[in-house]
């Protein structure tokens, strides 16, 4: 028997209810704050990602399901979504065009880990990215948005929100925070490796021993430009007027190396050990790594299998009919009415001969308000009998 590969699920009921009614919600709120919906390959040039997310990170060194096609293009299925947002934006020309562009997505992707639970292989994420807006009121609205979802599915959680500084500030704390790792021994050999790639990745470290050679460490948000510490203190100051808790962690860096300025993320601790729900910040300058005019912008994502663990969903309620023959002669007769009524319902239809009682059993599990048959008597006499599952009611009714 072949089975799925590991770490790779199908999506099944009661599962895919709850899955279709989460994304349903998440539409509806994106569209309220003025997103469309954008929807990127799977399969990118795998440059995309080394370019975008960082070679530093664990996601292209370790994690991308990478490989040459038949055409001997250097392909992988994608890790993350911004990416392919911010490639697609330039390669339509949408920078070029101006104005304000926002998008949302969502869709399954790909990371070659250990799977564990919140934690597949092929997982799938919501997320929401906004284009040609420099202003912090934009990031406010961002967070606004992801919070107004996770409040609609009653998500408990903690916002952490951090600043990464800007071209400006930081280099010259890049600089200050290697000479520091440079007086440390017994790093791992990640952040040992992160050190010449991207140093303040060493922050997003797992391991305890070196959390705890980090703790003098200097942290970036003490080493603000003017205008990154004007930006982050203004975007505290509106989230403590729309009353919207959260913790400055400073060792929040995110897992990708596009993130500049805000980043933050929600997590939760109904979760476990993987207890981030959702996540993102500002990536002003990836635009233009990817061959953009210089376009400030900022999204997040959500990992909606993590989601689904703690929601429920609503009692579903039912509609549509059943159609059902108790006679061979009926089902042909059923067959053209069952066409002719799904221009305005929902019809599914038995169709072997059974007893009233099956009929009745098969509407229910299907979830059909109406359970309608048709024996030799109802042949007879051109009529239809009817069942309305939900208020226990049976009426005749004429077939026409």
């Amino acid at each position: 028997m072949i089975k799925a590969l590991r770490g790779m699920k199908d999506t099944l009921p009661p599962q895919n209810e709850k899955y279709l009614y989460f994304l349903e919600h998440c539409t509806q709120i994106a569209k309220r704050y003025g997103f469309e919906f954008i929807e990127t390959p799977i399969l990118e040039d795998t440059g995309l990602f080394k370019r975008s997310v960082g070679e530093s990170s664990d996601i292209v060194g370790k994690e991308m399901y990478q490989f040459v096609d038949k055409g001997e293009n250097d392909v992988c299925m994608r890790p993350e979504g911004t990416a392919g947002v911010v490639r697609s934006f330039v390669e339509n020309k949408l920078d070029r065009a101006g104005g304000i562009h926002r998008f949302f997505y969502h869709g399954p992707m790909f990371r070659y880990e250990r799977p564990q639970k919140g934690r597949l292989r092929q997982f799938h994420q919501f997320g929401a990215e906004s284009f040609g807006i420099e202003s912090y009121l934009e990031d406010v609205n961002i967070i606004m948005m992801l919070k107004k979802i996770l409040d609609k599915f009653e998500i408990n959680y903690t916002l952490k929100i951090n600043s990464l500084g800007c071209a400006t500030c930081m280099p010259p704390f890049r600089e200050k925070l290697v000479t520091f790792l440079d007086t440390l021994e017994g790093l791992c050999d990640d952040c040992i490796r992160r050190k010449a790639t991207n140093p303040i990745r060493v922050f997003d470290c797992k391991n305890e021993h070196c959390q705890t050679l980090l703790i003098p460490a200097p942290r970036l948000n003490d080493n603000l430009c003017e205008s990154c510490e004007s930006d982050f203190t203004n975007i505290l100051k509106l989230l403590d007027k729309l009353n919207i808790s959260y913790e400055v962690d400073p060792n929040l860096v995110r897992g990708l190396d596009y993130y500049s300025k805000t980043a933050f993320e929600f997590v939760s601790n109904d979760l476990g050990a993987q207890n981030a729900v959702a996540g993102g910040g500002r990536y002003d300058r990836l635009v233009e790594f990817l061959g953009g005019r210089p376009t400030p912008a900022i999204g997040f994502a959500i990992g909606i299998e993590r989601i689904l663990e703690m929601i429920e969903a609503p009692q579903k309620e039912r509609h549509g009919y059943y159609f059902g023959a108790l006679c061979d002669e009926a089902i042909q007769p059923l067959f053209i009415e069952a066409d002719k009524k799904r221009a305005t319902n929902k019809v599914t239809m038995g169709y072997g001969v059974k007893s009233l009682k099956a009929h009745l059993k098969a509407a229910d599990k299907m979830n059909a308000q109406f359970c309608a048959v048709i024996g030799e008597d109802e042949l007879k006499n051109a009529i239809v009998w009817v069942k309305d599952l939900q208020h226990k009611r049976e009426e005749t009714y004429t077939i026409e």
